[in-house]
């Protein structure tokens, strides 16, 4: 698998677990109906299935990496539906976690 069809499964996997995360906190604290929580439910399964898409075997790996990707896309995503604005040591955390993932996921091993 090349790196930029993991990046790009990891960036849906994102997409789909912080958006179904925002939808059960709309449908739920802010009263906005089942339907959205719902949504939210049905994203955060997909979210599951294009986990599995990755060709590593290592489920902790993944998670791990993921973790990365998840602090820097739960940052940009609360910036575009919230208005978030974070500060620089936000950014400068968020760049700490993606340096991390890409050592995690990326870097070299030993077999």
């Amino acid at each position: 698998m090349t790196v930029a069809r993991s990046v790009a499964l990891f960036a849906i996997a994102a997409h789909l677990e912080i958006g179904g995360a925002w939808l059960g906190w709309q449908g739920i604290r802010e009263h906005k109906g089942w339907i959205r929580i719902g949504s939210g439910v049905i994203a955060l399964g997909l979210y599951a299935v294009v986990a599995t898409f990755q060709s590593d075997d290592n489920f902790g790996r993944i998670l791990a990496t993921y973790g990365g990707i998840f602090v820097a896309g739960s940052i940009a995503w609360g910036m575009v539906a919230g208005g978030y604005r974070p500060d620089r040591y936000d950014v400068i955390r968020a760049r700490v976690c993606l340096a991390g993932m890409a050592v995690i996921m990326y870097g070299p091993r030993r077999n």
